[in-house]
């Protein structure tokens, strides 16, 4: 029986589910930017507002996340191994709770960027948030994948997608090796603990990136099986 028909059987497919979940991940890493924009400018008040926003999405994640985990079939025309799919499901999960932690942790000090390093830092934030879209990106290829039995242009279309994934996480490390050089010559104008959690920053915001890189091996190991 093709693939295709297969997967027709199965209304149950945890595929649209997984890539409503993604998409639930990145709205809530998008946030990050319009956040530390509102950190910026000293608005407090409109930063405690998109971190309560991070958090409820964050939620949603979450319950997306366990409604996927008790309804995953377990029989043995799964189209894809159980076991990889859950652990995709972990991996594309942990994005959502790196920004929420972010955001917490920077209204918590109400820490904000120097602004010598600002339009930096926001380009580094955008480049680490184009990995989890580019992880959205390929986790949407799934199904597509499934239909056409992982084979053909499809497997090459998303093999491409996953290298341009690590092409930009490389990217990342470059920009926050860049803002360290540039925060070290300016730290000793601020508080050493500030500094410290500036650093802190740079280290938490590039672990999205470093995530959804992880999201991509994942995917690549998937392919690799089937």
């Amino acid at each position: 029986m093709p693939v295709n028909t297969i997967v027709g059987l199965f209304a149950k497919s945890p595929i649209k589910p997984l890539q409503r979940h993604v998409g639930r991940v990145n709205e809530c890493c998008s946030l990050l930017v319009p956040f530390f924009e509102a950190c910026e400018q000293g608005d407090w008040d409109k930063a405690e507002t998109l971190r309560a926003q991070i958090s409820d999405i964050e939620k949603d994640a979450d319950v997306l996340k366990r409604e996927i985990r008790l309804k995953l079939p377990r029989g043995l025309f799964m189209p894809v191994d159980r076991t990889d799919m859950l652990d995709l499901l972990t991996q594309q999960d942990k994005l959502a709770n790196l920004a929420k932690d972010i955001a917490g942790r920077v209204i918590g000090r109400q820490l904000q960027m120097p602004s010598a390093l600002y339009p930096d830092f926001v380009a580094y934030v955008q480049r680490c948030l184009d990995a989890a879209e580019q992880a959205r990106r390929v986790i949407n290829e799934l199904d597509e994948l499934l239909e056409t039995g992982f084979k053909g242009r499809e497997v090459t279309l998303v093999e491409e997608m996953i290298h341009q994934l690590d092409t930009i996480e490389d990217d990342t490390d470059a920009m926050q090796i860049v803002l360290r050089q540039k925060l070290m010559k300016i730290e000793d104008q601020f508080n050493p603990v500030d500094v410290i959690f500036l650093y802190k920053i740079l280290e938490w915001v590039g672990a999205i990136a470093d995530q959804a890189q992880r999201v991509g091996s994942r995917l690549e190991l998937m392919l690799s099986r089937s």
